[in-house]
């Protein structure tokens, strides 16, 4: 559910909830159109097809839309693990970034809240979809919040999603 109290950045990210890449050789052309939009040298690459992961190019679109500086590198997930300042897990608030590890590489994606063992997390790229999933907390790597921007309520206490199991590799 959107509120007028979140972050502009969470509302943009939530407006995007169900996006989905193509299926097979095909792309979806909101998510190319994204990389379009914010170009080879924000995203570090030249982004085209959209199999190559794309959790940092969702979330560099969402905080760009919100007016927010991008990291340099942006679709790499662990670019973002130095954007913003630093957030201790005691100060979370919806909205926040956060990375995590995973085999093969990393994840991003937006804090809403969390359970005893897990995350929720609105990103791209889980399960091919822009999606809310639970990632065990003992994988992130960096909490993040836009410098100069006044942080929220602090943290969201959620149950666990009932047959939501935790996320164990969102490429």
């Amino acid at each position: 559910m959107t509120t007028a109290l979140e972050p502009a950045w969470l509302r943009a990210a939530r407006a995007k909830l169900g996006t989905r890449e193509a299926a097979g050789a095909a792309n979806n052309p909101t998510i190319i159109g994204w990389a379009k939009k914010l170009g080879a040298k924000v995203l570090g690459t030249i982004y085209n097809a959209d199999s190559v992961p794309w959790c940092g190019l969702f979330v560099a679109t969402c905080v760009a839309e919100a007016g927010l500086p991008v990291v340099s590198i942006a679709l790499r997930a662990a670019s973002w693990s130095s954007w913003g300042v630093p957030l201790s897990p005691d100060k979370l608030a919806p909205g926040a970034v956060l990375v995590f590890k995973r085999e093969g590489g990393g994840h991003v994606g937006f804090y809403l809240g969390e359970d005893a063992a897990a995350y929720h997390v609105l990103g791209g790229n889980q399960s091919d979809a822009v999606t809310i999933t639970r990632i065990a907390k003992d994988r992130c790597v960096a909490r993040r919040w836009p410098a100069g921007r006044p942080l929220g309520s602090g943290p969201v206490a959620m149950k666990a999603i009932a047959g939501l199991p935790l996320s164990r590799n969102e490429a």
